[in-house]
């Protein structure tokens, strides 16, 4: 099996995970503050990822990891748990079918950061794919028909655009943190990064007391946390691995393919149907990810 093929299967089965992931965490976070919520589940992909780590024998290579690569770890680390603040905000004051979309845009923003860092091309495909992304993503955020304009329905706005800012450079921090590195290594590392500023926001932004907070918590609440998260480890491990084997321009727009998982997710489990604008614009943003696999 060559690397490319192999890194494109890898970057496939991360999307799975990764579809599942917004829904799942949308059930476990209802009743649960949303950085209390993404630090609890932040717990359970470190678990995730060590355990990963102690199977295959990573924790060996600690003593090898370059300067550079811990700085970059590091950085991605920091965006990556920024870029789940404020996803996970976002899907509490807005719709999946919404949120999802603006996140996935992250693509674009990826391949603009790419071509001047990692050194990859925009080529006339990739341009007219990303046009495609983009028109797509403004017509799946549009209101429905007759839905009614509050001055807070836009509040989610901000956060999923935050969140796709952060993710975007996510991908190249991470493509550079682990070039050298075992991909399982560099997850783990990533994740106790993320976990420490997970729980950091959560005592910074704290109202009461945060024991009594999650002793409230459910036991409906808590399962679909652990399953959020051990669906983001699984999605991190096969995401990271094929980072390291094809380029980001290709891993990161199939990562988004994800998009289809959690539309008809969001449409089974919360009702949340499209409307014809936003169907058009959800096969527009389809089109253009899959061009860029051409």
């Amino acid at each position: 099996m060559s690397e490319q093929f192999l890194g494109v299967l890898l970057a496939f089965a991360g999307a799975g995970f990764a579809g599942a992931v917004a829904i799942l965490a949308k059930l476990g976070y209802q009743h649960v503050e949303s950085n209390l919520a993404t630090a609890l589940r932040t717990m359970v992909v470190l678990v995730c990822a060590w355990g990963m780590v102690a199977v295959t024998g990573a924790h060996t290579d600690l003593g090898a990891i370059t300067g550079r690569s811990w700085l970059f770890l590091t950085l991605s680390g920091l965006c990556t748990g920024a870029s789940w603040l404020c996803y996970f905000k976002a899907l509490q004051l807005g719709d999946v079918n919404k949120v999802a979309p603006i996140d996935k845009s992250s693509t674009v923003l990826t391949m603009l950061l790419a071509a001047p860092i990692l050194g990859e091309a925009i080529t006339l495909q990739k341009g007219v794919c990303m046009a495609l992304i983009l028109a797509g993503t403004l017509l799946m955020i549009t209101r429905r028909p007759g839905e009614a304009k509050t001055t807070d329905s836009r509040a989610w706005l901000w956060y999923a655009v935050g969140s796709a800012v952060f993710a975007a450079l996510t991908s190249i921090l991470t493509k550079i943190g682990i070039t050298g590195v075992d991909s399982t290594l560099g997850t783990a590392i990533r994740t106790g990064v993320v976990l420490v500023m997970a729980w950091g926001m959560v005592f910074v932004t704290r109202s009461g007391s945060v024991t009594r907070k999650i002793r409230a918590i459910d036991g409906r609440s808590w399962l679909f946390l652990i399953l959020s998260g051990l669906c983001t480890g699984g999605s991190w491990l096969c995401q990271n691995r094929s980072l390291q084997l094809i380029d980001a321009s290709l891993a990161t727009p199939i990562d988004k393919l994800s998009i289809l998982i959690t539309i008809a997710f969001s449409w089974l489990v919360f009702g949340e149907k499209l409307h014809k604008k936003a169907a058009a614009g959800l096969a527009l943003l389809v089109a253009g990810t899959l061009g860029l696999l051409l």
